[in-house]
């Protein structure tokens, strides 16, 4: 119940940062909106020629009455096109990602930086880095479809596929939204596609309680374009609990090429010119400065010689 308290609460804490940064939720909101333009687009395609379609995969209906012919091909036309709208749900993620991968990488950097410990992020050309974006995310969207595939199966169970396989479709959904949009913050802390994998599943009331509430929300038109910058600063804080990044130490900073190094700090020393007495000190005056044998007849006479018995005379 912690992780899925404390899932919930990234989820939260990644829509208040956008929210203080209004310049970066703007930013992050780019990629969203070209995606739904993009899948306004073919939608709107799909429905004209939904009808197309569905005359020639039912090519044997030609010679039907008109009643039941419209009635088969308006049915199959409406599915077709629900369908792609189905498509395009599930997919509007995965694609918001790979075409704003630039654009959530810069998001991801900026979070880090402001929450400190930012990772330093691989040395790999754009291109690579949309490589591995599109990879990773045709993996999720594989093992999510044998998810769905396996759970419309289950749907036809009675009871059970009113009650259990819905919720179940819910948790499924959340934990694939969750590890999609940790991807580019875990990337740029270099961990692999499975390796993320594990490290949800070793956290699933993380990885639900951050992904459910993100499915119920997009499910409402529109409030995935909006939410999107948020989820993805949510899910870096996310990550950041998932793989901690020490920060390392400070070091002086090497000289760039051409340039001299700075010679190094050296202490100032005093000056020794002349040599100054210690305060306090009773031998600081000099009690010889007089001579204190001046009125002695004989300090400058020298001393009588002592007579040596072992010297003959």
């Amino acid at each position: 119940m912690r992780d899925l308290a404390a899932g919930m609460g990234y989820l939260a804490k990644g829509q208040k940062w956008v929210a203080r940064h209004g310049r970066w939720w703007a930013f992050g909101m780019i990629p969203a909106l070209i995606t739904l333009a993009g899948y306004v687009v073919v939608l709107f395609f799909l429905g004209g020629w939904a009808g197309d379609i569905a005359a020639w995969a039912t090519p044997f209906a030609d010679h039907w009455t008109s009643f039941w012919q419209d009635l088969l091909r308006t049915t199959l036309a409406a599915l077709v096109f629900v369908g792609g709208l189905l498509l395009s749900v599930l997919t509007f993620t995965a694609v918001t990602l790979l075409v704003g991968q630039p654009f959530y990488e810069e998001l991801c950097e900026k979070v880090d930086e402001t929450e400190g410990g930012a990772p330093t992020p691989p040395d790999v050309p754009l291109w690579r880095e949309l490589v591995v974006a599109a990879r990773d995310s045709l993996f999720v969207l594989v093992r999510a479809g044998g998810f769905g595939v396996l759970l419309f199966a289950a749907g036809f169970i009675p009871v059970v596929g009113q009650t259990v396989v819905p919720v179940l479709g819910f948790l499924v959904s959340g934990f694939f939204l969750t590890l999609e949009l940790t991807s580019v913050a875990l990337q740029r802390r270099g961990v692999p596609q499975r390796e993320r994998l594990r490290l949800l599943r070793g956290r699933l009331g993380l990885a639900f309680g951050f992904g459910v509430p993100l499915v119920l929300g997009f499910l409402v038109p529109l409030v995935t374009v909006v939410a999107m910058p948020g989820a993805v600063a949510g899910a870096t804080l996310l990550a950041r609990d998932l793989v901690p990044v020490e920060e390392e130490p400070a070091t002086d900073e090497e000289p760039e090429e051409g340039e001299a190094p700075e010679p190094a700090a050296v202490p100032d020393l005093p000056e020794y010119r002349a040599q100054q007495p210690a305060a306090a000190n009773p031998y600081a005056e000099n009690p010889y400065v007089e001579n204190p044998n001046a009125d002695n007849p004989y300090a400058g006479a020298p001393l009588p010689a002592e007579p040596n018995p072992y010297r003959s005379a």
